[in-house]
């Protein structure tokens, strides 16, 4: 048994937070397995990102809902890794079930709602162009 004072390096703590939010009784019943899968789906589904985001522009810079729901992902990682920094008693235990929770439909569920339902910004004709609006240059 690993004591519960000792905690991974901090940039693994998000991991953590969803492996201890996970490994909860059932019935009694420690599912250690359940927490362990999740962790490793977790890191997993980074993998499978291109394939879940459908939409067919990929900068943030032109679209706008996307970018919000990306900016709300990264809070809801902050949030995992201060979890999984500290103790494993409650409010934190549930804090990452919610959190963690999140991470899953984040990219299960809001991500292809979101590339399919979304209207891109229109794209520049060239890097040039979009560079040279940026600046407020004319363009020839």
């Amino acid at each position: 048994s690993t004591p519960a004072h000792i905690v991974p390096e901090w940039y693994f703590w998000p991991f953590y937070a969803i492996l201890r939010a996970f490994t909860v009784n059932i019935f009694g019943i420690p599912a250690k397995l359940l927490g362990v899968l999740a962790m490793f789906s977790a890191i997993l589904m980074l993998f499978f990102l291109p394939w879940l985001d459908k939409s067919p522009v990929r900068s943030g810079n032109y679209r706008p809902a996307f970018k919000k729901f990306f900016w709300l992902l990264c809070v809801d990682v902050v949030i995992l890794g201060y979890c999984g920094g500290s103790p494993a008693e409650e409010p934190f235990v549930m804090i990452s079930q919610l959190a963690g929770a999140y991470y899953f439909a984040h990219f299960l569920i809001i991500l292809p709602i979101v590339s399919r339902m979304e209207r891109p910004l229109p794209l520049p004709n060239s890097i040039t162009e979009a560079v040279l609006e940026k600046h407020g240059e004319a363009t020839a």
